[in-house]
């Protein structure tokens, strides 16, 4: 009985030690998986502040208002962007009684203007092109598939 207490011990502390001064940190990339990787501890003693946390994900609300007659027979749309903080970001919303997922992309050389796309499972599919004014706010324009023109508001 103690042979099987000393194994497990020893088992459960190998682990314990070879991560020490390790944590995990999850990771969630532009497609929205979760990453998971180990990071070195400070030293003991180490300020905090010293070790700068990367920033959160901040998701922000979009809205977009007709352009053309076929956006007026919808209707304003509301949905979400989500800024990885990676210059992209994951885009939803609903169209139609479809939903519609993708991705935007900031480019250019002030990394303000970007690109978004988003398809849903129906064939239903948009694409966007924005410039942000600030981190959380900026303006664009959005067309669909069936011809639907929409001006996008992101932010509050």
């Amino acid at each position: 009985m103690k042979r099987i207490s000393k194994s497990l011990a020893a088992s459960l502390a190998v682990p314990a030690f070879a991560l020490a001064g390790c944590y995990v940190a999850p990771v969630v990339d532009p497609q929205g998986n979760v990453q998971y990787h180990h990071y070195p501890l400070p030293p003991s003693g180490t300020p905090i502040a010293a070790y700068p946390v990367p920033p959160a994900p901040v998701s922000m609300p979009a809205r977009l208002y007709p352009a053309n007659d076929l956006a007026n027979q919808t209707g304003m749309i509301s949905g979400s962007v989500t800024n990885m903080r990676t210059g992209k970001g994951r885009f939803q919303l609903n169209y139609q009684g479809e939903t519609l997922v993708g991705e935007a992309t900031r480019h250019g050389p002030d990394e303000k203007q970007g690109v978004a796309s988003a398809y849903g499972n129906g064939g239903t599919f948009m694409q966007c092109e924005y410039r942000m004014n600030t981190p959380v706010q900026g303006a664009g324009t959005c067309t669909f598939s069936s011809g639907a023109r929409y001006k996008l508001h992101i932010g509050s």
